[in-house]
């Protein structure tokens, strides 16, 4: 399925807090986010977006058919590593499942690779996030590893998969209409 990245909005705030407030959306990001998570907590994370430094944070809504479905951002590293970004997404739960989170992958990635200077794009899901590997592999990216015992999350030790594009090979992949 297709879907559209498009800059934030405050007015976004009312469905991110409804699609963010999901204990088994929470469960798969890193520690940080209230929950519950309030409006309140989405204009604040809208306004920090909006405000970030622009060479640095790619951040967008995920939208189908104009309606909030998602967020997805890269974020480029410092020192030697200024030339690689880290990337996260979430999709809403009644979205689960239908391609957008790779069709947003594909999008962010392509953007990021044809207006920056960034030539490898990195995320690190938890090795049990098995949808998330998925849609990584379908967007192109590839498996670097298994970073074990990485992160404590909700007091278990987790595994995590380190999944990677590189410029050169995001070039050659055919573009999403």
């Amino acid at each position: 399925m297709e879907c559209a990245l498009r800059p934030w909005r405050i007015e976004d705030k009312y469905a991110l807090a409804d699609t963010i407030n999901n204990k088994r959306i929470q469960d798969n990001l890193r520690d940080g986010l209230p929950y519950p998570y309030t409006v309140d907590d989405a204009e604040e994370f809208i306004r920090a977006t909006l405000s970030a430094d622009k060479t640095k944070t790619f951040a967008f809504a995920i939208t189908a058919s104009n309606t909030l479905i998602g967020s997805i951002g890269v974020f480029r590293c410092g020192n030697i590593h200024f030339r690689t970004a880290e990337m996260g997404y979430y999709i809403g739960q009644p979205y689960w499942g239908k391609g957008y989170a790779t069709s947003a992958v594909k999008q962010i990635c392509r953007y990021v690779f044809d207006n920056t200077d960034i030539l490898r794009i990195f995320a690190e899901p938890f090795a049990y996030n098995t949808a998330s590997c998925h849609v990584l592999e379908k967007a192109g990216f590839q498996l670097e590893g298994t970073l074990r015992s990485n992160a404590v999350k909700n007091g278990r030790i987790l595994d995590m998969r380190l999944y990677a594009l590189v410029k050169e090979f995001a070039a050659s992949q055919t573009p999403i209409a």
